[in-house]
């Protein structure tokens, strides 16, 4: 699997009232993301960027990505070392700044991972698991601010 993988994706503009871009306030924000084969995702900016609540924005899609790709090389983990993994959820969030130049980065993503595995003896790794599901994320080695993780860990 080692190796060079490449991604595509289509992002379509469907905000035109009529007039195009002639005024900030003359536009919608939506937009249409395709991948084929797969369903539509309908999105948008965040509401404070005058988008529509509604739909997916950037910055909900970023925290989406950081989130699965650390459940997916989480349970990845757990098997390797021998953890069997029941249920996980993740409560994360993220904090992004204005830089009041019109951009912004975001500071910092926090995971809050509920764990639960199948005995007690498994708790210790399944904790460990954490730092080695960082080390393999894509998606957390693609960003340049921190990832954090507050992982609970609860027996079935």
């Amino acid at each position: 699997m080692f190796g060079e993988h490449r991604y595509s994706v289509r992002a379509t503009w469907t905000g035109d009232r009529g007039t195009g871009t002639s005024g900030y306030r003359d536009y919608d924000r939506a937009v249409t993301i395709e991948i084929d084969g797969k369903p539509d995702l309908l999105a948008s900016s965040d509401k404070p960027f005058r988008g529509d609540p509604a739909r997916w924005n950037p910055e909900d899609l970023l925290l989406a990505a950081l989130s699965e790709c650390h459940l997916l090389s989480y349970l990845h983990v757990c098997v390797g070392v021998g953890v069997v993994v029941t249920g996980y959820a993740d409560e994360a969030s993220g904090t992004m700044l204005e830089d009041g130049k019109g951009g912004g980065a975001f500071t910092e993503v926090v995971l809050r991972p509920r764990v639960t595995v199948a005995d007690a003896s498994m708790v210790d790794a399944a904790t460990t698991a954490h730092a080695k599901a960082h080390e393999l994320c894509f998606i957390a080695n693609s960003v340049n601010f921190p990832v954090r993780h507050e992982p609970v860990i609860v027996v079935d």
